[in-house]
């Protein structure tokens, strides 16, 4: 590799020791212009981190911590956190506005909602990709545009709100966000809405799966592992496969951890459509495509 090559790869912001946090997490050093976009980051979010450390972790790509050997983090943890902390808030906010729905509907509307298409909206109406660290490879190939990055990186930020603030402070930064969403539906008006806002949405096989799956067996085991990572890390192929009590019932290869599993869902749905049983779900395949 050359130098010059190398020193594009290896951004300048990498200056000073990293910082290990008290949740194990280990940030890459700041320097003051880092430090001044995170600063301005938050303000702009309405969210002052008491560790501004940790929102630094939640913008740090994996392909910026692999090209330094990742002896720092990156934002895949945080990015778990903030999954789970997405799921509680937003059916917290669906269940106490729309008192009408099923729970079933509820379901369906919270997947059409926490998505990669509306998250990666939201993430681009804060601006995250502009804060995202990436490597050369990956920013040149417009990473701070990819919709599996922007998602990934709002659920980091919820998830670091969460760690450094509290449930209450993530729940309504997840509120604030998502509310535009819903704004136009009501109880009077969600039924004739309700098809049109899952259709722009929905693309969401996994929680379709679950939904049928569980509506024959609620203790039903429903398990993703990822079976395989290949290609560059600006332009990795993951291949993941769905278990259902411990048996392969699908796997799927994408672009992202999570387009792998929608794939992998989506083989199921479809295996599970062939089974005498299994004739209602044909109409909830057709419903998502």
């Amino acid at each position: 590799m050359s130098k010059k090559s190398k020193e594009e790869i290896v951004p300048k912001v990498l200056v000073g020791e990293t910082i290990t946090l008290k949740e194990g997490l280990i940030s890459c050093p700041i320097d003051a212009p880092r430090r001044r976009v995170l600063q301005a980051f938050q303000k702009s979010i309405g969210v002052t981190f008491n560790r501004i450390e940790i929102l630094n972790v939640a913008l740090t790509h994996s392909s910026y911590s692999r090209s330094y050997g990742k002896v720092f983090d990156d934002n895949e943890k945080l990015e778990f956190m903030g999954d789970a902390v997405l799921e509680l808030s937003s059916s917290t906010l669906l269940f106490n506005k729309f008192h009408s729905l099923s729970e079933g509907d509820l379901t369906k509307l919270r997947a059409s909602v926490v998505c990669q298409n509306s998250l990666a909206k939201i993430a681009r109406r804060l601006k995250i990709g502009d804060k995202l660290l990436f490597d050369y490879g990956e920013e040149s190939t417009g990473g701070k545009e990819r919709d599996s990055n922007l998602e990934d990186a709002f659920e980091s930020v919820v998830g670091a709100i969460y760690l450094d603030l509290g449930w209450e402070t993530a729940r309504e930064f997840v509120f604030k966000q998502l509310e535009p969403e819903f704004k136009n539906l009501t109880d009077e008006n969600i039924a004739e809405k309700f098809q049109k806002t899952l259709q722009k949405n929905l693309s969401d096989y996994k929680s379709a799966l679950q939904e049928f799956l569980m509506a024959d067996d609620p203790n039903v085991k429903i398990e993703y592992v990822e079976l395989s990572m290949e290609g560059p890390p600006h332009q990795p192929i993951f291949e993941h496969a769905v278990l259902i009590d411990d048996k392969i019932m699908g796997q799927g290869i994408g672009n992202s951890k999570k387009s792998a599993e929608q794939e992998a869902a989506k083989k199921a749905l479809q295996k599970l459509s062939k089974r005498p049983k299994k004739k209602k779900i044909e109409s909830d395949v057709e419903k998502i495509e």
